[in-house]
């Protein structure tokens, strides 16, 4: 142990270098710190944080092929019904109130297919409904037939859901139905079909423009198919209930034919 006169005479050789200016303590030798700095470990690199996954690429869906293939799966008219009440890839469906098959006797030897369903119809749930309902059954009640009964017709719309601000469906709309169209018509089974507008010309004969259609007879689906104006036509434009009234003439008359 250090003896009390060597402490002093330490602490006496510290306070006379402290009154002499010394402020820090040194080594016996002198320190290199440019050496000291170029043996200082180098700083730990931050993680690298792992990239995401990438997002897998959308995938083209062909809505057409999708339809040509629910279509071709109905065995019978509910089935159809519902592939079609399922089928998700018509934008058309999202603004709809209602989803409009049919109306009428299906097996009837007539089947009209009309536009699609306007704003009235939509409301209703039912094709041909308000003004234009009206004016329909008394078109085809003038030749005899009605929507029900013995004389009864078949109705289905082009498409079964009405466009946003009661537009006309566009062609890619009908392209994408035009499956389910057909089918309907062949599970229907009618002697006759009527064209009643340009929607129904445009998908099932690949034309439209009414006034050069109308009163001439065509085939669609391996049926005689009539093109008619549409009530609605008709309704503002009066002067061609005249052409009208003589294409459902032909449309008796053809019918006689058949029975």
């Amino acid at each position: 142990m250090e003896s009390a006169a060597e402490y002093w005479t330490s602490k006496a050789l510290l306070d006379w270098q402290v009154e002499m200016g010394a402020d820090e303590a040194i080594c016996d030798t002198p320190v290199d710190r440019y050496a000291l700095g170029a043996k200082k470990p180098a700083p730990k690199a931050a993680p690298v944080a792992e990239a995401p996954p990438p997002a897998p690429e959308p995938v083209d869906i062909d809505a057409v092929q999708v339809a040509r293939e629910a279509a071709a799966a109905a065995s019978d008219l509910e089935g159809l019904q519902a592939a079609m009440f399922a089928f998700e890839h018509c934008d058309l469906k999202n603004g709809a109130r209602n989803f409009i098959f049919a109306d009428g006797v299906a097996g009837s030897a007539v089947m009209i297919v009309t536009d699609a369903p306007d704003r009235e119809d939509d409301r209703a749930g039912q094709i041909m409904s308000g003004r234009s309902g009206v004016l329909f059954d008394k078109m085809i009640g003038a030749i005899g037939l009605s929507r029900v009964g013995e004389t009864s017709v078949y109705i289905a719309p082009v498409c079964p859901w009405n466009p946003p601000q009661n537009r006309d469906a566009n062609a890619d709309e009908l392209a994408m139905m035009e499956p389910f169209l057909k089918r309907h018509i062949e599970l229907a089974a009618p002697k006759l079909i009527v064209l009643m507008g340009n929607g129904p010309c445009q998908a099932l004969l690949g034309r439209s423009g009414m006034t050069r259609l109308r009163g001439t007879w065509a085939k669609a689906v391996d049926r005689p198919a009539l093109p008619i104006f549409a009530p609605s036509f008709l309704m503002a434009n009066g002067a061609a209930k005249r052409d009208a009234w003589a294409d459902l003439l032909a449309l008796k008359a053809r019918l006689k034919d058949l029975t």
